[in-house]
């Protein structure tokens, strides 16, 4: 009996590996693990029902599920573009330099292909909950649009590169609110909070990248905007989106649920674990998808959301009389005339 030809098989499993390669590859572009992200919009999802929970019904189980759905496609369809765009730097990047596309295990077109679909079927979803909810999500891959592709490409300027990617979180909270209603309209004051929080995460993120590349030169090269960033500049935004996300999370709290100040103790310590955590070598911080492995960030944010949950359903007007104003309540006299400045 004849033996088969060592290099016929050997190219036939040569190429069923390669395929199965470029298979792996492009679903690991998708990073399904970063849906974990999608914990962002329960807070839009909780809120409205703590005000009219007559929205709570079996229909809304199912449409959570549709939204988890449009979701996710719409964000890995982001996360694909973002791989394929950045894979020349990723290069540079001492981790980075591992992901799929960057080894080039990635099929351009197909992921061309695979980016657009996403979208597509995202969207398509999306529209079967509601106007606003498609308007959103559909938003949102703008902005991943805005973030990568040049010539605007945020990702590269300092600052813009840390608001833009964290317009996600505001983003991720109306699509959680639109789920549930389209009537009840989000205040301003907690969308602006979260953008913020967001930020401050984001910008403890780039502290951190820049920290363990040390070489500016090397840093500048993996990403445009760490050529104007210094360790210092991003600790002092570190400090303005912290303020700016307690100031608007405050005026959230002062106008619509007193109660909430109950929690701020551990909102407070959960954001500085977390900044703890950007000063470890190898931090967590850079990969937000493994932070559940750090147990008293994980301890600290679960306590969190259980305490501030429940407070949202709590009502306790004995705390409101403690805020009550004390100075005197200026007032104009009826007469006066009104003064434009």
């Amino acid at each position: 009996m004849a033996a088969k030809s060592p290099g016929k098989h050997s190219s036939g499993e040569k190429s069923t590996g390669t395929f199965m390669r470029t298979v792996r590859a492009h679903i690991a572009i998708a990073r399904l693990d970063h849906s974990i992200k999608n914990l962002f919009v329960l807070p839009g999802v909780v809120v409205p029902l703590s005000v009219q929970p007559s929205l709570m019904g079996p229909h809304l189980v199912w449409t959570l599920l549709l939204a988890a759905i449009s979701i996710t496609l719409v964000a890995c369809s982001n996360y694909v573009i973002n791989e394929v765009l950045d894979a020349p730097f990723d290069r540079l990047h001492p981790v980075k330099r591992n992901r799929p596309a960057a080894l080039g295990h990635v099929n351009l077109p197909v992921a061309y292909a695979q980016w657009l679909l996403m979208m597509l079927v995202g969207v398509a979803i999306a529209v079967q909950i509601s106007n606003m909810f498609a308007l959103t999500v559909t938003v949102l891959w703008v902005m991943g649009c805005l973030y990568n592709f040049p010539p605007v490409r945020t990702k590269d300027v300092p600052y813009l590169d840390v608001v833009t990617e964290s317009v996600n979180n505001p983003l991720r909270m109306l699509l959680g609110w639109y789920a549930v209603t389209s009537v009840i309209v989000p205040p301003v004051s907690l969308l602006v909070a979260y953008w913020m929080i967001g930020c401050y995460f984001m910008a403890l993120k780039r502290y951190s990248e820049l920290r363990e590349i040390g070489d500016r030169k090397t840093a500048g090269g993996y990403r445009a905007s760490f050529r104007h960033y210094t360790p210092e500049l991003l600790l002092v935004s570190v400090m303005f989106y912290a303020s700016a996300a307690m100031l608007f999370l405050g005026a959230f709290i002062i106008r619509y649920r007193m109660e909430l100040i109950l929690g701020f103790p551990l909102i407070a310590l959960t954001m500085a674990v977390y900044m703890q955590l950007a000063f470890k070598q190898h931090s967590a911080v850079q990969n937000p998808e493994k932070l559940y492995r750090e147990p008293m960030l994980m301890a600290s944010f679960v306590a969190t959301v259980v305490v501030m949950g429940l407070l949202l359903f709590v009502r306790m007007p004995r705390l409101e009389s403690i805020f009550t104003p004390t100075l005197p309540q200026v007032t104009a006299p009826a007469n006066a005339p009104v003064q434009i400045p």
